[in-house]
């Protein structure tokens, strides 16, 4: 198919004007030519970077990456596998105990070992420079006072179980003794010239392994330093570095350190970082203030038994370890125990008593509160180990790994942001203070680290130039713009329209006179509404789809018709139970467009905000680039090109079961970039790849994302078919680079050819990550980085094709930029093209009056996401709701599905 040109005066959307359109795309369509077998193809691989970048006024910039010098690029890494097991032969995989056994090895067995220095990874991979004197090695090594998962009948000398030990035996053994098997085999040899190749863009696997165990020596650095360990980013037990969130949950400041390849050759990168952890001291302290209680006596004991699972305690008198397995069933003065007594002639009878009786009439310990209240478990579940509740203190240094709430977010952000100056400062701090120029191992791989900040050249690009009503420029200055004097480029009438109040105490007739004269001063057109719907007080206490059923009753029951909008105004500014119910009943059972507003400070801003998403929600445009309006944009305005923003977001930590959301939104009405529609299915969960984008049901049907978009497009824009598609995609690392490329790339290819097997679209794919460690600081002052900072050089990759970009205007904290990752680009799109559509794309989100960190369709796919998900609860969700949800894999439990939009809004950008 030729690609469609666009007329000289751009377009106007007139059919006379253009070529004959290609075949239509019609839903469904009348004939689908059969699908083209498609040629197995080697798996494409990230492009490399054509050139740099010009555009834009020069900055000199310092980046948080610490240059280092490689002396031994000679040598060789040698690495061997761990196998650790019990003296009975009984496997482990060395997790939490691992790194004791191999210092003890090391301590132990040094001249065997030809006094070589570890890199251990705490499991089953160990590494030296040099090799050791035999391909296999095993040794024996004996550990005191060692907390064990396993239970092989040694009872704790905390606390009673019903193994039937002498309790006699048990006081007489305050330490625990463990014998364990170590085996160090030969693996692999790996030549520290692949650190070379490396650097220069040449990745291989022996590259990649290299710079593990660099990372690895960093990781086990800092463990030798008693922190706590997060992939890359380590932890001290220091009070200094905690911050209290609430709930008995601490922010815990440490930083992040790994080696990095660029451009300007290897680097330390070292940030900030923060993990949860779970606030130390007496469990029921932490209770109380988990659950937000008085006393102990107001403790839910289900949710406590949740919570405390598998954390660590130490356990009084002898402050010993212990992993908590569960609860008891029965209060301390009520649970029953076997306690097994021998006499002279190694006979002996067992003797029922309770847990509290045992510590304080046999131990001689006194327990002031524990009698009325459950014990730790610290045994199996078959065979437990009790222990008083108030003899338990958690240990330091243990990662909180439930979701926090909006409160504890809001308070760790508050408390945890730094200035550019004073985040250099922790940083040069830190890379002193974690001495790595000591580290025998670094030594002997000829690695030296300097201690002065990179120094990078930054561009700032300038912001692009807006078009809003009456033909009026906006030029936004330091990321942001208003519309004060302004109207909306594409104002909408709103008619038909009402407000349902739950319960919100506001002003309601105040609200609606204002959000009218205010509608009226951008251009919008918006009637009295038709009546006021306020929640009957007598449901306010019942169940979210009870309140929303009963509203909507009573709208059905006084509206002449279905209103084209409805404003709901909600009592809870964050997380109502009420907004998924409601948006639910809305967008999928009566494709009503809907705004949830929780009013506290009313004026004309915050108005003006609720109006800008009123007005995309309901079709129109609030501004638009200039030159998308020309249309100029380059490459993108003269070929008919379709934008797409993929995101899967994941249920919350330990949500397992809760299945994921992709979302993928595309642009409609070519030539514009502005307008998008959404595509939401489930799919298993913590599944990254999106699973549905092409699924062909049969011979003649796709019920894939990508139709679904592919068709919404060319209707809307004008019977063409897109003849260039660019991908955006977040939340993917550089790991599943290959499969963005070779799996999601092949599906939307697939969906392609499935509706014209002669349609080749040329592909342009960009990742985009928000999740990594590069921070930048401007050389000459105390601000963050201006609004369009961009960086492509030094730091960046020594091949693929990236850039950072900072488009927002960092106002708080120091500014995170952005991480663009060009994979793949078959349009052939100049470093300062792609560059200048990239930075424009943060300029078209409709629901703000500032440029945004990440492009708008990422943006958008991570809001249709979010919305959707809070639809209902999916442990409520039926299969039979609708065909148009997640897949199954074979033997897997069936994905629940979303409900499908109505169609009235399945187009609209309802998540706006």
């Amino acid at each position: 198919m030729e690609p469609l040109q666009q007329n000289q005066n751009g377009t106007d959307g007139k059919e006379d004007a253009l070529p004959p359109p290609p075949p239509p795309l019609d839903v469904p369509p009348n004939v689908i030519p059969e699908k083209a077998e498609l040629i197995k193809k080697p798996d494409r691989l990230p492009m490399a970077r054509r050139g740099l970048g010009s555009k834009g006024q020069r900055i000199p910039l310092f980046t948080n990456h610490f240059k280092v010098n490689v002396t031994n690029l000679e040598g060789h890494l040698f690495h061997y596998s761990v196998s650790l097991a019990y003296e009975d032969d009984t496997p482990f995989d060395g997790k939490g105990i691992g790194r004791k056994v191999i210092d003890k090895v090391q301590e132990t067995y040094n001249s065997e070992l030809g006094e070589k220095h570890f890199a251990y990874d705490g499991e089953k991979s160990l590494f030296t420079v040099g090799p050791l004197p035999l391909n296999k090695l095993e040794f024996t090594v004996v550990l005191e006072d060692v907390p064990s998962s396993r239970n092989n009948g040694n009872a704790s000398p905390d606390g009673p179980d019903r193994s039937n030990e002498a309790d006699r035996k048990r006081i007489r053994r305050p330490y625990r003794s463990k014998t364990y098997k170590v085996a160090i085999s030969f693996a692999a040899k790996i030549p520290m010239q692949a650190l070379a190749s490396a650097l220069r863009g040449q990745d291989s696997e022996n590259s990649q392994e290299t710079l593990r165990v660099l990372d690895i020596i960093l990781r086990q650095h800092a463990a030798k330093q008693g922190c706590l360990l997060v992939r890359q980013s380590f932890f001290h037990n220091d009070p200094k570095n905690f911050v209290d969130v609430g709930g008995g949950v601490y922010g815990c400041r440490g930083f992040h350190s790994s080696f990095r390849t660029s451009q300007g050759g290897l680097s330390l990168n070292i940030d900030v970082s923060t993990t949860m952890i779970v606030k130390p001291g007496h469990v029921v302290d932490f209770l109380i203030e988990n659950q937000k209680v008085n006393d102990p006596y107001s403790l839910d004991w289900a949710k406590a038994k949740r919570m405390l699972k598998n954390l660590k305690i130490s356990a009084s008198p002898s402050n010993t370890e212990y992993k908590i397995t569960g609860l008891s069933e029965k209060p301390c003065n009520e649970q029953l125990f076997s306690l097994k007594s021998r006499n002279g002639n190694g006979d002996g009878e067992s003797l029922e008593l309770t847990v509290y009786d045992y510590f304080v009439n046999h131990r001689h310990i006194e327990l002031r509160y524990s009698g009325d209240f459950p014990c730790i478990n610290v045994g199996k579940p078959k065979r437990p180990t009790f222990i008083p509740i108030e003899l338990c203190t958690l240990v330091p240094l243990q990662r909180y790994t439930k979701s926090l709430t909006n409160l504890q977010r809001a308070s760790l952000v508050e408390k945890s942001r730094q200035k550019p100056q004073e985040r250099m400062r922790v940083l040069s701090d830190a890379l002193k203070k974690s001495n790595y120029s000591k580290e025998p191992l670094l030594l002997s791989c000829g690695i030296d680290i300097c201690n002065d900040f990179t120094q990078v050249e930054g561009r700032v690009l300038p912001a692009p130039r807006l078009k809003v009503g009456n033909g009026d420029d906006l030029f936004p200055r330091n990321g942001r713009w208003n519309f004060n004097n302004k109207k909306l480029v594409d104002p909408t009438k709103i008619q038909r329209w009402a407000v349902v109040n739950f319960s919100a105490r506001c002003d309601v007739h105040g609200l609606v006179r204002d959000l009218i004269k205010c509608g009226d001063m951008k251009g919008i057109s918006i009637e009295q509404p038709f009546d006021i719907f306020q929640e009957n007080p007598e449901f306010r206490r019942a169940p979210p789809v009870v309140r929303v059923e009963k509203l909507f009753e009573e709208i059905e029951r006084k509206l002449p018709g279905l209103p084209q909008f409805l404003l709901c105004l909600l009592p809870e500014r964050k997380n109502s139970d009420i907004y998924g119910p409601w948006k639910k009943k809305n967008l999928s059972e009566h494709g009503i467009v809907t705004q949830c507003i929780a009013p506290t400070r009313v004026n004309d801003q915050y108005l003006t905000n609720v109006l800008l998403k009123i007005n995309a929600k309901l079709g129109g445009l609030n501004s638009m680039l200039s030159i998308e309006h020309s249309p100029s944009i380059p490459m993108v305005s003269k070929v008919p090109t379709i934008l797409i923003g993929m995101d899967v977001s994941h249920g919350s930590p330990g949500q397992s079961s809760i299945p994921s959301i992709a979302a993928v939104v595309s642009s409609r009405q070519w030539p514009l970039i502005s307008r998008y529609r959404a595509s939401v299915r489930t799919q298993s969960a913590k599944v990254e790849m999106v699973e549905s984008l092409f699924k062909k049901v049969s011979d003649t049907v796709d019920e894939g994302i990508m139709r679904e978009l592919l068709c919404d497009f060319y209707v809307s824009s004008g019977k063409r078919k897109p003849g260039q598609i660019i991908i955006f995609r977040d939340g993917v690392s550089e790991s599943q680079f290959n499969q963005v490329l070779n799996v999601e790339l092949d599906q939307i290819i697939e969906a392609c050819k499935f509706l014209d097997e002669n349609w080749s679209p040329k592909f342009v794919v960009i990742v985009a990550q928000k999740n990594h460690h590069t921070r930048f600081f401007q050389t000459g002052g105390p601000d963050n980085v201006p609004p369009g900072t961009i960086i492509d050089n030094r730091i960046c990759h020594p091949r693929n094709n990236d850039f950072y970009l900072c488009a927002h205007a960092g106002m708080i904290g120091t500014t995170r930029p952005t991480h663009y990752h060009i994979l793949h680009d078959e349009v052939g799109f100049s470093a300062d093209d792609l560059q200048e559509l990239v930075h424009s794309l943060s300029y078209v989100y409709q629901r703000s009056t500032t440029a945004i960190s990440v492009v708008a369709p990422i943006c958008y796919a991570h809001l249709a996401a979010t919305q959707m998900g809070q639809f209902m609860k999916f442990e409520d969700i039926s299969e039979t709701n609708s065909s148009h949800g997640g897949v199954t894999s074979a033997g897997a439990i069936p994905v629940p599905q979303l409900p499908k939009l109505q169609e009235r809004v399945c187009n609209s950008m309802f998540f706006c």
